[in-house]
């Protein structure tokens, strides 16, 4: 199922939509957009995706090194692909969620996503008839919702800050369907959802 998940992320580069595009994204003013969540882990997770007001919404997609949301998503118009580069986490001109949210947010890395794989307990869930997983700690019982990509859709990603190693075409993401979540790679230039995190 894992390698399925990851050659369906990286087969679906060539549909030009490659995710959501509703136009300019600027900080949600939905009453949980900036809440922090504290999962006992070693950043606290942000309550709500990028561009969106509850935590049922999957939020907007960005293409992976990019800080506004585009008509469409293919390689002729990224901005990283091709580029040998470092992780982002943090640097305000390559990671939206310190470009968008600012004080203190950024990107997660590829090993902060795996401690939350590592940290917490993925229950299959509905909240506000949205598919996704209740992530809930082991450390404290606090959780997050992260949902599925779209409402038709019935799995999720969601950019990490990590390039792959030793290509110029890919980083990594967290993946889930219903009964299986794990990191792998996907091409930058499509488009993915954030979850900030704060340290």
């Amino acid at each position: 199922m894992k390698n399925f998940i990851a050659d369906m992320f990286r087969r679906s580069s060539s549909d030009r939509s490659g995710g959501p595009t509703r136009g300019k994204v600027s900080p949600s003013s939905g009453s949980k957009a900036h809440e922090s969540v504290d999962l006992g882990l070693s950043v606290k997770w942000a309550a709500c995706n990028l561009g969106a007001g509850a935590p049922s919404e999957y939020g907007e997609g960005f293409a992976w090194g990019e800080t506004a949301v585009k008509e469409g998503y293919w390689l002729a118009n990224s901005l990283t692909a091709g580029q040998q580069i470092s992780d982002i986490a943090g640097q305000v001109e390559r990671d939206p969620a310190c470009a968008i949210w600012g004080e203190g947010w950024r990107m997660p890395t590829q090993a902060e996503v795996d401690e939350l794989l590592d940290g917490c307990d993925w229950i299959w869930s509905k909240v506000d008839g949205k598919r996704g997983y209740l992530v809930r700690s082991r450390a404290n019982g606090n959780s997050i919702f992260l949902p599925t990509a779209e409402d038709r859709l019935v799995y999720g990603r969601y950019w990490t800050s990590t390039p792959y190693p030793n290509s110029t075409q890919d980083a990594y993401g967290l993946y889930f369907d219903r009964g299986s979540m794990f990191t792998a790679r996907a091409l930058r230039y499509t488009a993915q959802c954030v979850r900030p995190v704060k340290d």
